[in-house]
């Protein structure tokens, strides 16, 4: 691929019951993320979450993934089988393609940021588990972020803090294998992770980058490095 040629950027929808501008049900992509990996040299290509199995040979063509926030991951993914009555938005197509893509991504070492959501399955596919609710949760939370300095984030963003948006009710609880926390917020809760021996390019943050990556630089740096990552040598 030449370099003058945008990156294409993998970023597997998310089922909605409605959608304002369409009749029937839909699949949908937060304009904000299409938006970020756009601004950093990307293009965003919006993946029908279908065919878990053949997820390798569609991949083939991608260049990088962005795996996106969405609803909650089932409880079984990570060796739980009773399900907190705040669970939300539990789909098993959902969840068995966002797998896929994960594994695919991490063993292939194709260039992989997991947002939110993404970060949760990534956890799931390498071991680790997840707190099914926190009180209190990080929705509609606006807060502060401490990054491990000399990491790939505190490389990207430039600072020691980072201010995060978050929106979630869900949170790591034991890493995956090979997963290390690089950023963590006031109480304690794991904001970002990265891969002790990556195959590829990793990062994956707990917060919506997208929220402010059009007026904050830092966090529209998490997109455009993936992005870059995604280049051709």
């Amino acid at each position: 691929m030449s370099r003058d040629l945008r990156p294409l950027i993998a970023l597997p929808c998310r089922f909605s019951e409605s959608a304002s501008a369409l009749r029937y049900r839909a699949e949908v992509t937060a304009r904000a993320l299409a938006e970020a990996v756009w601004r950093g040299g990307g293009e965003p290509f919006m993946m029908h979450p279908a065919a878990p199995d053949d997820v390798a040979s569609r991949l083939a063509r991608c260049d990088g993934v962005l795996l996106p926030g969405g609803g909650d991951l089932h409880p079984r993914h990570y060796g739980i089988t009773d399900e907190h009555e705040t669970l939300y938005d539990v789909d098993g197509d959902q969840d068995a393609f966002d797998l896929a893509v994960a594994r695919h991504a991490l063993g292939a070492g194709l260039p992989l940021l997991a947002v939110c959501r993404g970060l949760q399955v990534v956890n799931a596919v390498l071991g680790g588990t997840l707190r099914q609710h926190m009180e209190p949760d990080h929705r509609h939370h606006v807060h502060p972020v401490a990054v491990t300095p000399d990491t790939l984030l505190a490389k990207i963003t430039g600072g020691a803090e980072l201010t995060a948006s978050c929106y979630h009710h869900q949170a790591a609880e034991t890493l995956g294998t090979g997963l290390t926390p690089v950023a963590r917020a006031a109480d304690g809760t794991v904001e970002a992770v990265e891969l002790d021996d990556p195959r590829g390019w990793f990062l994956g943050v707990q917060w919506h980058p997208e929220d402010t990556a059009a007026s904050d630089p830092a966090q529209q740096a998490v997109f455009t490095e993936l992005v870059e990552a995604s280049r051709p040598l």
